[in-house]
């Protein structure tokens, strides 16, 4: 329950947290920025790190001064292009040898029926999983699994990545001083998440409505 209660308020508080840290390590905030957006996007064992909220409030420091927001920018984009690239790389990895012939529980057909998925609407999966914590962690791994052309998914994640990036960052930067946004960071952050969550919610409820009426195609040559 402690562990629980540590992750809810690193989560609605992380306009505080992340003041002490740039009072305690100066310039090495950026590096450990840096280091969480990597991990939050590059890891599949990491999604519980702070996304949306930590950039919010990264825009927030920078509007005070604390931070540089062209900096910040660029560098979280780095990280989060990265972090996807690397969770892609691990699910390609790891796809073969987990998606064998006699797999009870990873059978080829799943293999393929993702693969199909993400042929035919991977590239826009890829820029609107970017909104939505937990799912964004989990996005790329299941392209690289599905084996998805690397340099489609290589277009959607840099556009993905620069626009998350931007957007919550530019958001907290321009509006983060507002003492109503001060005075309710949680409220906002949570507010945020559940507008996050509305655009992949049509997606996934058009691709749902769709999958009755086309059947998945062969995977194509993934080379």
């Amino acid at each position: 329950m402690d562990a629980l209660a540590w992750f809810v308020d690193l989560f609605l508080h992380t306009d505080e947290h992340l003041a002490e840290l740039a009072m305690a390590y100066g310039a090495w905030v950026y590096a450990i920025l840096f280091t969480i957006v990597f991990l939050e996007t590059g890891v599949v064992v990491t999604p519980f790190l702070p996304g949306d909220s930590l950039l919010f409030a990264a825009g927030v420091l920078a509007a005070a001064g604390v931070l540089d927001v062209g900096q910040l920018v660029v560098l979280l984009t780095a990280a989060a292009i990265l972090g996807d690239s690397l969770n892609y790389a691990i699910g390609r990895k790891v796809g073969p040898r987990v998606f064998t012939e006699g797999s009870r529980f990873f059978k080829q057909e799943h293999l393929l029926r993702t693969q199909a998925f993400y042929e035919r609407h991977g590239g826009k999966t890829i820029v609107l999983a970017r909104f939505v914590p937990i799912v964004r962690t989990f996005a790329p791994f299941v392209a690289g699994i599905g084996r998805m052309r690397y340099a489609r998914f290589l277009t959607y994640n840099v556009l993905g990545g620069a626009v998350w990036v931007s957007a919550f960052s530019l958001l907290g930067y321009f509006f983060g001083a507002q003492p109503i946004v001060q005075e309710n960071f949680s409220l906002v952050v949570i507010a945020i998440v559940v507008l996050s969550v509305v655009p992949i919610a049509v997606e996934l409820v058009r691709a749902r409505n769709g999958a009755g009426r086309v059947q998945p195609e062969a995977p194509r040559d993934p080379s």
